[in-house]
């Protein structure tokens, strides 16, 4: 996956098997650093790339094992944080990146 020209997440192509949500923080660097720590936690996550401003792992499902890209982009100038969960096969995902990442977020 990569930024946009625009230095943003990339939007979800496919509805039904992708969530893209931006939150605003009051110190979006704490939430960053803790938010990454969170998604380096979850089980069966390889972490693929990890920048100062970018984080992206590949998170695979328990049983058969397929792999869905999430992608953390804090932009710090707006004190934003995007998440992105997408899947990789299929055009639905049966609400498992929706659910991916709003357990994300409690977890803050």
């Amino acid at each position: 996956m990569a930024l946009t020209k625009d230095g943003v997440l990339s939007s979800c192509l496919i509805p039904t098997n992708c969530v893209l949500i931006e939150w605003k923080f009051d110190n979006v660097m704490k939430s960053y650093d803790k938010l990454i720590r969170i998604a380096e936690s979850l089980p069966r996550v390889r972490v693929v790339e990890r920048t100062e401003n970018y984080w992206h792992g590949i998170v695979r499902s328990l049983i058969f094992r397929f792999p869905d890209d999430l992608e953390i982009l804090k932009i710090p100038n707006k004190g934003i944080i995007q998440v992105r969960s997408a899947s990789r096969l299929g055009l639905g995902d049966l609400g498992v990146n929706r659910n991916r990442i709003e357990n994300l977020y409690s977890q803050l």
